[in-house]
Formats: C-alpha cells, structure tokens, sequence
C-alpha cells in the first residue's frame, strides 16, 4: 500500500465521525439508519477497527455523504488568515491629518488593538482617556512625531517605542510626513 493510501485510511475515522456529528446525529442513530452495531461504529470512529467496504457503503449512506469525496484527500485550510491591503479598514480622520489602519481583528477591539498610524504633516491623532490601566505602544517607523500622555511629553525619532498612559488624555502628533505602529492594550480585558 501507498504512504498516501494509508494516509487516507488513518483519516476516515475522523472523517466519519466528523459527518456523523455534522448531521447532529448520535452513534445510535447511525446505527439504526445503517444497520451496523452502536459497539462497531464506535470502533471504527476510534479507528480501533477498519469498516469492510460493505460497512462503509451503509454508513455512507446513512450519514447522507458521498463514499468517494469520504476518501478523497482534502486540502488542510490555510493556517494564515490573509487580510490584503485593500481590505484592510481605514479610517481618515475629519482634518486631523492622521490615517488610521485597523489591523488587529475586531473582536480583539477593547483588550489588544492594534493600528498603522500615517500623519501627513502638522498631523494629530487626539484622544479622550480610554479605560482604567489601558496602555498605548507606539513605535516610530517613518518620520518624527511627538506623543503626550497627561502632563508628559516625549519627541520620538524613526525606530523609537514609547509605552504611555492611556487611560488620561493623549495625543499624537507629527510636524512633518510620519507613520508609526499603535497598539493599544487593556489589560484588564486581555486574560
């Protein structure tokens, strides 16, 4: 037999019981529908015993799913979400001079967020207090721009990070064409 003939066999207890629980149904239900015992399916679906292919035509049949796509090999789906760049959400902020990039996933939005900020010059991205120990990190990646948290105030170069209060009034702001990286933490809503 073929690595790949085998690598579909070690696959159809998992598939099975996978389109039996696809279809809501219990192994007692698949029994009755195939005719094959409660004990048997178990096996087979804990791939302690292989289905002869009597077996597994009736309970292809009772689960309603095609013998052969049971047996094909299917593509594993991507473990990489790809969001391109043309999807990515942008919001323009009215005549602050700051583009905003949403990059982190919505339902992150409150505990990790995570932004691409682009200032065009004498830009300013200004903000109300977000919630009780909220933090902000801001890395410079293009330009100079200057971040103030509460009373504090700090100018940052190209590859600089500052780590900030977020939960007072902050802002951002740049004299000249400017891009950073924002991530935004809450991390009473993180763990």
């Amino acid at each position: 037999m073929s690595k790949n003939h085998d690598a579909l066999l070690s696959q159809l207890p998992a598939r099975l019981k996978s389109a039996r629980l696809d279809k809501s149904l219990s192994l007692e239900a698949v029994s009755r529908l195939s005719g094959v015992s409660k004990s048997m399916l178990s096996q087979i679906e804990r791939g302690e015993s292989s289905p002869t292919i009597s077996t597994l035509w009736n309970l292809t049949r009772a689960l309603q799913v095609d013998f052969a796509g049971l047996l094909e090999a299917k593509e594993e789906p991507s473990r990489i979400a790809i969001l391109r760049s043309g999807a990515v959400p942008t919001i323009t902020m009215n005549n602050s001079g700051c583009r905003v990039r949403i990059l982190s996933p919505p339902e992150d939005a409150g505990s990790l967020e995570i932004y691409e900020l682009a200032f065009e010059r004498g830009g300013a991205l200004e903000s109300q207090p977000h919630a009780i120990g909220t933090t902000e990190h801001l890395t410079v990646t293009e330009g100079c721009l200057t971040v103030i948290s509460g009373e504090a105030s700090e100018t940052l170069n190209q590859g600089d990070t500052a780590r900030y209060a977020a939960d007072v009034t902050h802002s951002i702001s740049g004299d000249d064409k400017s891009r950073a990286v924002l991530i935004v933490m809450n991390p009473r809503k993180l763990g």
